[in-house]
């Protein structure tokens, strides 16, 4: 075997999607973008979808471009996309509808309806899970409310990222990082948790078998090899890495250890540790925490946090208002801005999916009798804050569950990017901060990739070569006296927060 070798990572984000040239030289992986994309979801009688044909398009675009720049052979390719939702298939492989998005809103009083038939101490207890309105438990059980002849006519459930793996190598099966998101998959026995979905009245004979990350999966199809100019000597492989795009960053960071916390940032903020085993304690559940499938055999303990998703919203409307403010600019008039005037709960649902995210601030404020922020530095300035700030009550919560304390948050994805967050986060942390890489996620997807074909032994081996050339960021905190004075008016706009007297 070559010491040398050449991957594909296919990233795919909430907004924005592209695909990543990994080249491995036996040390370390350097890469680069063949094919950036947007991700716009469709609007459909009312409904909120995923464009997933235009997306598979942008995939085969973004595959066709490799042998125009590398002459080497490619060895695999992998997808990895946000977690929790999925595409249905009919008995002869076609997609039933469009895949739902998230963020739609028919399971908006969903979870309630299932906490009345189902405790959610057992729910917890069976899968460990954080309870989402959007998890794709609420989302079938919205479908069985509403039209379950769909769910009976389903063949198959595919999860967005092996639904991909699907048409890129015929093999139908879920990867175990994104089963873990869907709230069904049982942390006791290994596999879907099919007693709760009857409980509920859900089908479960469309669950594919599951698979752990590294899996290989199968050949590049030889029609859509042609279709793209991949035909090679040797086929091209497909390796289901981490598939939920959390598992790839995580595994995609350097100098992980048990004394750091992760903050994969970007349109949501992940905040966790990783674990050996589930923690699945009465004050994980009533913390709201997630155990989610990681790679190597560990789990991710972590929070979800609405991340940099209200500062993206909010640059959305204000373009669609003709006000074309680039980052740069939002950063100089939130530094012009007085420090701490106005607060929100970035979880507040007011912000999952407003019309329009600066008047959902505003209103937040307004009912909470704080300034109301007016400008768009001030809005900004309110987000950033809001944000450092829950990072800081998610911290303390995992180390009141872990009970030794966190010494470093490592922060990777495109949030990485942001200094102001960056210094604020240590600051309302009173912790270093430690930014990058920025490409976490595809540098885990790819290094699982290269685990699987027999480049590298195992994750250990490779976050060691992940070291090489790695560029970081450190960030300390400066005035951390402020923060502390200000976060017993932070916690009193989260509702009933467990634990607030230890959180300050």
């Amino acid at each position: 075997m070559s010491a040398t070798a050449n991957f594909l990572a296919v990233d795919l984000g909430a907004s924005t999607g592209r695909v990543v040239w990994g080249q491995w030289d036996g040390q370390s992986f350097k890469l680069q973008d063949l094919h950036r994309f947007p991700n716009n979801p469709l609007r459909v009688g009312g409904r909120l979808q995923w464009d997933i044909e235009q997306l598979w398009l942008d995939i085969k675009k973004g595959l066709s471009l490799y042998p125009t720049l590398c002459p080497e052979s490619l060895t695999s390719i992998g997808v990895a996309t946000w977690g929790v939702d999925y595409a249905l298939l009919d008995e002869a492989d076609q997609l039933l509808e469009l895949p739902y998005h998230y963020r739609d809103h028919r399971t908006d009083s969903v979870l309630a309806q299932v906490l009345e038939k189902v405790p959610k101490s057992q729910i917890f207890s069976e899968t460990g899970l954080q309870f989402l309105p959007f998890n794709t438990l609420y989302q079938l059980y919205s479908q069985v409310e509403t039209d379950k002849s769909l769910l009976n006519r389903a063949a198959t459930l595919l999860m967005i990222p092996d639904f991909f793996h699907f048409r890129l190598c015929g093999r139908k099966v879920v990867e175990y990082t994104n089963a873990t998101t869907t709230q069904f998959f049982s942390v006791k026995q290994k596999d879907w948790a099919r007693e709760l979905l009857t409980e509920l009245g859900i089908p479960s004979h469309f669950l594919p078998q599951i698979v752990p990350p590294g899996t290989i999966l199968g050949e590049l199809r030889p029609e859509l090899a042609q279709e793209v100019g991949l035909s090679q000597t040797e086929p091209v492989q497909i390796v289901a890495p981490g598939t939920h795009d959390t598992a790839s960053a995580v595994a995609g960071i350097p100098y992980l250890d048990g004394r750091s916390a992760f903050l994969s940032s970007g349109t949501w903020s992940l905040v966790g540790v990783e674990v050996a085993n589930p923690v699945l304690v009465p004050a994980a559940l009533a913390l709201n925490f997630t155990n989610e499938g990681g790679v190597g055999g560990t789990t991710r303990l972590l929070k979800n946090v609405m991340g940099l998703w209200l500062v993206q919203e909010c640059q959305r409307v204000w373009q669609e208002q003709g006000q074309h403010y680039d980052w740069e600019t939002l950063v100089q008039m939130s530094q012009q801005t007085p420090a701490f005037s106005s607060l929100i709960d970035p979880d507040a649902p007011d912000f999952l999916n407003p019309t329009s995210m600066p008047e959902a601030i505003r209103a937040f404020c307004r009912r909470t009798d704080q300034p109301i922020p007016e400008n768009p530095g001030a809005i900004i300035r309110c987000c950033l804050e809001s944000l450092a700030l829950k990072y800081r009550v998610v911290v303390a919560q995992l180390e009141q569950l872990l009970g030794y304390p966190l010494e470093i948050i490592r922060v990777v994805g495109g949030g990485s990017q942001n200094e102001l967050l960056g210094q604020f986060t240590a600051e309302a942390c009173n912790r270093e901060v430690i930014t990058g890489p920025v490409e976490a996620t595809a540098l885990g997807n790819i290094m699982l990739q290269a685990i699987a074909t027999g480049y590298i032994t195992d994750v250990a081996a490779g976050r060691k070569n992940l070291e090489v050339g790695v560029s970081l960021k450190h960030y300390f905190p400066k005035d951390s006296r402020a923060w502390a004075e200000v976060m017993a008016r932070f916690q009193h706009l989260i509702p009933d927060l467990p634990g607030n007297k230890s959180l300050g």
